[in-house]
């Protein structure tokens, strides 16, 4: 059970940012820092092309509603990254079956990755994009913190993703109303799409075209 820690961080991280994740834990392991990291992980295609989507993740993320369709897109992805990442580590370690490793990491990305949607539909209602750039830089540094202290303390960034993830949980529970704000919106919004691409609803006619003509 002694990767289990550290299989728990990676879970948590990967459902806020896996491409992060990924990149920081194959540099980590690259540069001779730590020997928990998978040869896999490692690889230099890997890295470039978990680099690139970084930086992909880093633009899409700090811009309104657009964040939101990314998140979208990524619900299947952060939980299956967390889970691949996560037996990988079990499997380096040979300390925690696969299986059960993949879904400790794969269900705490899904619940990470769940908090950090909801959030981002709650500060999407406002129209300023600025706190969309504070919080995306926040998880970020967050995630680097905790990732590169779970590889030299694994407990201790275990604790910390825990009473983060949390926190996070009972965040979203009261900002609940806010998002289903941001939920009608979006509905709203693609009904107007739909009905501008079918030339808009049919004009109704008007008083004087539904009056009676006089009698012949």
């Amino acid at each position: 059970m002694s990767v289990l820690p550290l299989v728990f961080t990676s879970g948590w991280a990967s459902g806020i940012n896996a491409y992060a994740v990924v990149l920081l834990l194959g540099l980590f392991g690259a540069a001779g820092l730590t020997d928990e990291v998978p040869a896999s992980l490692q690889r230099t295609d890997v890295l470039v092309v978990v680099g690139v989507l970084f930086l992909c993740e880093a633009v899409a993320d700090k811009i309104p509603y657009v964040d939101s369709v990314w998140d979208a897109v990524h619900t299947v992805i952060r939980p299956v990254a967390g889970a691949v990442v996560g037996a990988l580590l079990a499997g380096q370690s040979g300390s925690l079956p696969d299986l059960a490793a993949g879904a400790i990491g794969g269900s705490t990305a899904l619940a990470s990755h769940a908090v950090k949607a909801g959030t981002r539909m709650a500060v999407n209602t406002s129209p300023e994009p600025l706190s969309n750039i504070v919080l995306s830089t926040a998880e970020d540094l967050g995630v680097a913190a905790v990732v590169t202290l779970a590889l030299f303390h694994p407990v201790a960034a275990a604790v910390i993703a825990a009473v983060l993830l949390a926190a996070g949980l009972a965040l979203v529970v009261f900002l609940w109303s806010r998002i289903r704000r941001f939920l009608r919106r979006r509905a709203q919004r693609r009904e107007e799409k739909r009905l501008a691409g079918e030339g808009g609803p049919p004009a109704r006619p008007g008083p004087a075209a539904q009056a009676p003509g006089p009698p012949r």
